[in-house]
C-alpha cells in the first residue's frame, strides 16, 4: 500500500495534469534547495533524491572529474579575464560618451584551463575518494542531514515546488496546444476585455484580437464556435494561444471536416480567397473524371456547404473549378458574371477581362469585391473592359471614351485593394437589384447542379 505522502502526490498529478516524474523532480529540487539553505557549503552542488514511498531523502554533493591543475595559474588567468572584461566596459563606456561606435564584443571561448571548484573535482583528490576514478566521470558523495529543516529552508522549499509545479504544467498545456497550431479548435466565448475576446479552451484562455474578429459576428459570452488557432507561444505568463475568425485556413479546415472528398485528398483545394463576413471563394479541382468537385462541395439539397454556410455565420461561398489554363481559371474565378473573353500577359502577370454591358457590374462586384477576390484567387492581376454589341468599348491607347454611363475600368490585384476597384456607376437601384437577383440565381443553379 503506498504512502500517505504518494497518495497526495498522485492526487496532485491528476488534478494539474502532470506526471509522477515532473512532481517528484520539482520536490528533489525543493530538497536540495533547503539543504542549501541549512546545511550547504559554498563549494557544494547539492542534488537530493527523495524516496515517495518511504518518505525518506537522500543529499549528494556531485562532482565531475577534471585534470590536476595549478591553482595559482588558474588564479592568475582568471585575473587577468577580469582585467579585460573591465577594460572592455570602460573602453564601451568611453565611445558611447563621445558618440562613436561601439567596439565589437568577441564571445569566443578564451584560451586557458578553467576550473570550477562547485562542480569540479581534480582526479588526484577524485582518487583519493575513489581510487579507480576517470577523467569525465561524475562522483557523488553522500552528505549527512544534520537535523531537521529550519522554518526558512522550509519556505523556500515551498516557493521551489510551486514554482516547478507551475512550470510543469505550463509546459504541459503548452505541447498539448501547439499540436493544434494551424488547425481548427473548440471554444467558449468566456468574454470581452476591451476589443479583445477571450476564449474558454478548457485549461486555458484564448485571444481573438481585434483585427482577427469578423466585423459583422457578435461574440457574446457562452457562444460555442470554432476558431482557428494561428500561433501558440510560451511567455512568462504561460501559454498564449492567438485565434482567428478571419484566417482562410479556417475555411479550408472546414471543408475537410464537412467534405470527405477533401479530407480523403479525391478533391483538392488549389487557393481560397477570403473577405471574412461577406464572402469567400474557393477553387477545387479533382483528377478523377467520374467527380464533379463542384457538386461534391455543394451535397445533395447543399447540405454540405450550408453547413460551412452556416459555421461561417452566413458568409456566401463560391465553388470555383480550378484550371490549369489561366484564361479559363480566371473566367471561372470571376463567377457569377458571364465572361466573354480573357487576354493576357504572362510577363505582367496580367489579364484583361473583356465582358458585355450588363454583366459588367457583376463581374466587378460591389464594391469591387468580385473582382479583388477573383485577383487574390488567381494571383493575376485583373482589369475588366466593357463590351457593347460585341465590340470593345475603349480607345486605341485604353481609355474608355466619355460616356456619363460608361464605368471606368478596373483593375485588382492580390496585394490591392478597394483603391484599384471601382465601383460600377449608379444607375438607380434596378440595376443593383438585377445584380442581387443574379446572385441568386447562381446560387440556386449551383443547387440545382449538385442534385
Amino acid at each position: 500500500m503506498s504512502s500517505a505522502i504518494e497518495q497526495a502526490i498522485r492526487q496532485i498529478c491528476e488534478e494539474k495534469g502532470l506526471t509522477f516524474e515532473s512532481v517528484i523532480e520539482a520536490i528533489e529540487s525543493a530538497l536540495a534547495a533547503a539543504y542549501r539553505k541549512d546545511f550547504g557549503e559554498k563549494n557544494q552542488n547539492i542534488e537530493a533524491e527523495f524516496d515517495a514511498a518511504t518518505g525518506g531523502v537522500k543529499v549528494f554533493d556531485v562532482k565531475t572529474v577534471v585534470e590536476d591543475m595549478d591553482l595559482e595559474e588558474l588564479e592568475r588567468l582568471e585575473l587577468e579575464r577580469r582585467e579585460r572584461a573591465e577594460q572592455l566596459a570602460k573602453d564601451v563606456e568611453q565611445a558611447r560618451a563621445k558618440g562613436q561606435d561601439i567596439p565589437a564584443v568577441s564571445f569566443e571561448e578564451e584560451a586557458g584551463p578553467r576550473f570550477n571548484p562547485k562542480n569540479d573535482l581534480m582526479i588526484s583528490e577524485a582518487r583519493a575518494l575513489k581510487p579507480d576514478a576517470e577523467l569525465g566521470e561524475v562522483i557523488r558523495t553522500e552528505l549527512e542531514i544534520p537535523g531537521d529543516f529550519g522554518r526558512m529552508a522550509a519556505m523556500t522549499a515551498k516557493q521551489v515546488i510551486t514554482q516547478k509545479l507551475r512550470e510543469a504544467e505550463r509546459e504541459i498545456v503548452f505541447n498539448e496546444f501547439k499540436e493544434f497550431e494551424g488547425h481548427l479548435i473548440n471554444g467558449t466565448v468566456q468574454r470581452r476585455e476591451g476589443k479583445i475576446i477571450l476564449v474558454d479552451l478548457g485549461r486555458v484562455a484564448g485571444i481573438v484580437r481585434p483585427e482577427e474578429q469578423v466585423r459583422t459576428e457578435r461574440y457574446n459570452s457562452g457562444d460555442r464556435m470554432r476558431f482557428f488557432v494561428r500561433q501558440v507561444s510560451l511567455t512568462t505568463k504561460g501559454p498564449e494561444i492567438l485565434l482567428s475568425r478571419t484566417d482562410e485556413g479556417l475555411v479550408r479546415d472546414l471543408f475537410e471536416m464537412e467534405i470527405p472528398e477533401v479530407a480523403e485528398g479525391v478533391v483538392e483545394i488549389k487557393s481560397i480567397a477570403r473577405d471574412a463576413g461577406s464572402r469567400s471563394k474557393v477553387a477545387v479541382f479533382t483528377e478523377d473524371n467520374q467527380i464533379d468537385p463542384i457538386g461534391a462541395c455543394i451535397g445533395q439539397r447543399g447540405t454540405r456547404i450550408q453547413t460551412i454556410i452556416g459555421e461561417l455565420s452566413g458568409e456566401k461561398v463560391d465553388i470555383i473549378e480550378w484550371n490549369e489554363e489561366a484564361k479559363s481559371f480566371i473566367a471561372n474565378a470571376l463567377s457569377p458574371a458571364k465572361i466573354h473573353h480573357v487576354e493576357i500577359d504572362e510577363a505582367a502577370k496580367s489579364a484583361v477581362v473583356h465582358v458585355l454591358k450588363d454583366q459588367l457590374s457583376l463581374a466587378i462586384g460591389r464594391g469591387g469585391q468580385n473582382v479583388r477576390l477573383a485577383a487574390q484567387l488567381t494571383g493575376w492581376k485583373i482589369s475588366i473592359s466593357e463590351l457593347e454589341g460585341g465590340e470593345i468599348v475603349e480607345e486605341a491607347d485604353g481609355a474608355l471614351p466619355e460616356n456619363p454611363e460608361s464605368v471606368e475600368k478596373t483593375a485588382a490585384t492580390p496585394e490591392a485593394a478597394e483603391e484599384t476597384a471601382v465601383e460600377p456607376a449608379p444607375k438607380e437601384e434596378v440595376k443593383e437589384a438585377a445584380v442581387e437577383a443574379a446572385v441568386e440565381n447562381q446560387d440556386s443553379s449551383k443547387e440545382a447542379e449538385a442534385e
